[in-house]
């Protein structure tokens, strides 16, 4: 994974901008029911780790979830992009 979209991650993660913290909070809790009935997330692994991770990309799923660009490597979830004003209305 790119560091454009480690970045992506974490800042939306931790400093999301404000018009944005809605979708991205939608998208995190959807990809995170998937993350959650996968094999390789962290809580079916034993691990020293103490963030909850995919164990097979090693990303955190925290920020992995958050980033819209990112997209899960077994394909189980795919990139994001936020909706338009017009699409918001419809």
């Amino acid at each position: 994974m790119s560091l454009n979209k480690i970045s992506e991650g974490w800042k939306n993660h931790l400093l999301p901008k404000e018009n944005q913290k809605a979708f991205i909070e939608y998208v995190h809790q959807k990809r995170m029911r998937v993350c959650e009935a996968c094999e390789f997330h962290s809580k079916n692994h034993f691990t020293i780790r103490p963030d909850v991770h995919c164990t097979n990309c090693g990303c955190t799923l925290s920020a992995k979830t958050k980033c819209l660009t990112c997209e899960c490597p077994l394909k189980a979830w795919l990139s994001e992009t936020l909706p338009t004003k017009d699409e918001l209305n419809t």
